[in-house]
């Protein structure tokens, strides 16, 4: 296990590297001068260069990425060009309240696509299955925006039951909070309710064919018991690693749930940042992103031994 981690921790290294230089060079290709944004239209030029000696923007391109690099790897990641406020006080303030989106939406979406999952695949080609197959479909098929809309005019507009936007921190009013999370998580964990059911039926249908499976029915073992006992626990791997990969997705996925429903959160943070050419908190925000995406997978790639004992990690990787 120690093995595999120093393994793991190599790559993510190699990773975040890749990453870093990639999104560095990439926010320096957006049109616009960021020191005009700061200066605003009226400042002359003496004032813009100013402006660019104080920020760095003068020097080469590889000399701001080095020093970047070398204040990131001591936990600064530099000020915002357009709040003057620190990156990571920022992020701090906004990460929160994206994470709970998040962990709202991975709630909604493991609480109904397993159990649903799990009767599509036992109750195979029967009614039931056609028909979560077929709400599977619609919700890969609608767009997130169009469904937000749809349940701020339904739930909002027409009865009124929910807030159609805005953020109350749970530590100040629970209720409130969830009151106006509960829409935007739906509507961000609908994509991932649909693949998670479909992976869920499918590693099923395939683990009550296997051998053992027949076996432990044939020695008089309820349906039951073996769905739940000895079914269940090898069919959710593949769901795991599918679940995985979607986590960080969720915090992509919040750009568009965010912007619909006004929740201050990472994704805002994201859009507005790209649109002032804030370019530290645009490259400090998606290398924020990209560590989170490598931990779940590292996270991931350990809970295999958890969910199955056969599976033993070693430094090679993953050994059956």
């Amino acid at each position: 296990m120690f093995e595999f981690l120093i393994h793991r921790a190599a790559i993510s290294v190699v990773t975040l590297f890749v990453i870093s230089l990639i999104v560095f060079t990439g926010v320096r290709m957006i049109p616009g001068d960021p020191a005009r944004v700061m200066g605003g239209t009226e400042s002359d030029e003496a004032g813009l260069a100013e402006i660019r000696a104080k920020y760095g923007l003068d020097d080469p391109v590889p000399i701001q990425y080095l020093r970047w690099v070398r204040l990131a790897a001591s936990g600064d990641l530099g000020e915002s060009i357009r709040t003057r406020e620190s990156v990571v006080r920022t992020v701090a303030r906004k990460l929160p309240i994206t994470i709970e989106l998040a962990m709202l939406s991975l709630l909604v979406a493991v609480g109904i696509a397993i159990p649903v999952g799990v009767l599509s695949a036992v109750r195979r080609n029967s009614f039931w299955d056609f028909l979560a197959n077929g709400v599977s479909l619609c919700g890969l098929s609608v767009p997130s925006f169009w469904l937000g809309i749809m349940l701020i005019l339904f739930f909002s507009v027409r009865l009124g039951a929910l807030p159609a936007s805005g953020f109350v921190p749970f530590w100040e009013d629970p209720l409130a909070n969830l009151k106006r999370m509960i829409m935007p998580a739906f509507v961000l964990g609908c994509a991932l309710t649909a693949v998670l059911m479909r992976q869920t039926r499918n590693s099923m249908i395939e683990i009550l064919s296997a051998d053992y499976i027949r076996t432990a029915r044939a020695k008089g073992l309820a349906g039951r018991a073996v769905v739940f006992r000895h079914a269940i626990r090898n069919g959710l791997i593949p769901v795991v690693t599918i679940l995985g990969l979607q986590m960080g997705a969720l915090m992509g996925g919040a750009v568009v749930t965010e912007q619909i429903f006004v929740v201050p959160g990472f994704g805002r943070l994201i859009v507005e940042a790209v649109f002032t050419r804030d370019y530290p908190l645009v490259q400090g925000v998606v290398l924020l992103t990209a560590s989170f995406y490598v931990l779940i997978n590292l996270l991931v790639d350990v809970s295999y031994t958890l969910l199955d004992p056969r599976i033993r990690v070693t430094g090679q990787g993953r050994g059956g």
